[in-house]
């Protein structure tokens, strides 16, 4: 059971915070780079609680900065973003993208003091197509993390955003509960109608599996393993790693290659972030037919964007139309009555409330992998707030390297580590720098 203490400690993110502290010594998504473009228009950003601004200079780099002016506080988001910085229309103080003061025009030049002013920005790595951003301590930078499949070409990948509102941490464990994907998703496919060569196959046969969860050195590992009855094990492998991402099974583990950040806007509001390589094999989508299975959509019907604190990536599909559950559907053809995967998610973790209660929860067998996770966190926040060092993969950012997800086969009474770790070394690897170790090691 998760107390509220421990509640408040997991969900509240902002500046210091136990847990917003820790997530500021990491580099993670901010927003995309399709949505600056140089000297165009700043976009409101809101990040672990923070409001910024980010914007494009002329030479393409981005900065991303509190919004408020050091001078008077007036917010940057007014101001003009012109010749390599962002100037300020109050009175027309101007700031390059790292926050150094350059111009400071309504002040004699002999009283000019712009070399003592900075606003407050922060360290950007733009990488295919995402624009990174570092929160912590701007003069201890940690090397950027590797995770795979943000490193393959852009044209290669696929980066999809979309806004729920609730914490972080009840969108993020939709990802690592595997038990639901045979009732939320595919309560009502027939199992005879499926092609028994996709693993994911047997995540609707079999809806209760047993697990095998454990800490890793990127985060916690779980393993929903089914006897096939043949001489073969199914298993079912998803990850969390630090500080906020997933790696969901949702496909053949061999070409599984993508990862989910859910980066914490503030305490009640989220941003999924997904990352996937296009050479990916999508999960049940279709019957042996090619019909495509009842609630398995995937659709992104997306809200014209707005420029307000949080006019991101909202889907037209939201609590106030009731996610547009269709009832009769519901009655005659579909489980939940909820068109699309991500919706279906999107919509039962944010009918938890904009933070769960954890004090309400009655968690299960199946959950191992959430407390789990909540246990690695929790131990690693106290850790950092006792000691000061880095926390876990900061300093490490090759260990996501030997992280993957998805379904595949082994043969019955094999290790689940030595299975892993075959299916590791036979997987796809785009990009060539995919890494494993042996069970020995």
């Amino acid at each position: 059971m998760t107390t509220r203490k421990d509640g408040e400690t997991l969900t509240r993110v902002g500046p210091g915070t136990p847990m917003g502290e820790m997530f500021r010594q990491y580099w993670f998504p901010a927003i995309l780079s399709k949505e600056l473009t140089a000297d165009g228009d700043p976009v409101r950003l809101k990040l672990l609680g923070e409001q910024l601004i980010a914007f494009r200079d002329t030479a393409g780099k981005v900065g991303i900065m509190d919004h408020r002016c050091p001078h008077r506080c007036a917010s940057m988001f007014y101001g003009r973003n012109e010749k390599g910085g962002i100037r300020c229309v109050y009175h027309g103080w101007k700031f390059d993208a790292e926050g150094n003061c350059t111009d400071m025009p309504n002040v004699p030049a002999a009283q000019d003091f712009k070399h003592k002013v900075h606003a407050k920005a922060y360290k950007t790595h733009e990488q295919n197509g995402m624009v990174w951003v570092f929160m912590g301590d701007q003069q201890n930078v940690p090397p950027f993390p590797l995770f795979e499949v943000a490193m393959i070409p852009e044209e290669e990948m696929e980066i999809v955003c979309v806004q729920r509102a609730c914490n972080y941490l009840q969108a993020l464990e939709g990802d690592i509960d595997t038990s639901h994907f045979g009732f939320l998703h595919a309560g009502s496919v027939d199992p005879a109608v499926m092609d028994a060569t996709n693993p994911t196959t047997y995540a609707v046969i079999d809806k209760s599996p047993e697990y095998i969860v454990s800490d890793t050195d990127w985060g916690t590992m779980y393993a929903a393993h089914r006897d096939l009855g043949d001489g073969r094990i199914h298993w079912r492998t998803a990850s969390f790693a630090f500080p906020f991402w997933t790696m969901q099974p949702d496909g053949p583990f061999e070409k599984h290659i993508t990862a989910r950040a859910w980066v914490p806007l503030d305490d009640e509001h989220t941003m999924f972030t997904f990352f996937n390589w296009k050479g990916n094999i999508p999960a049940l989508r279709s019957d042996t037919q090619g019909v495509t299975l009842p609630d398995l959509e995937v659709e992104w019907d997306y809200q014209p964007n707005t420029t307000d604190w949080l006019g991101r990536w909202r889907l037209k599909s939201h609590e106030g139309n009731d996610y547009n559950i269709d009832r009769e559907s519901q009655r005659h053809r579909s489980y939940t009555g909820i068109r699309s995967v991500h919706l279906q998610d999107l919509a039962i973790t944010e009918s938890m409330g904009p933070i769960t209660d954890h004090g309400f929860e009655h968690l299960a067998p199946s959950d191992k992998m959430i407390t789990q996770t909540r246990r690695r966190l929790l131990n690693a926040v106290k850790k950092f707030q006792e000691t000061g060092e880095a926390p876990p993969t900061v300093e490490t950012p090759e260990v996501f390297l030997k992280a993957r997800s998805g379904d595949f086969f082994a043969p019955k009474g094999q290790d689940f580590n030595d299975a892993y770790q075959e299916q590791m070394a036979a997987s796809a690897n785009p990009t060539g720098k995919l890494v494993y170790r042996t069970a020995a090691e």
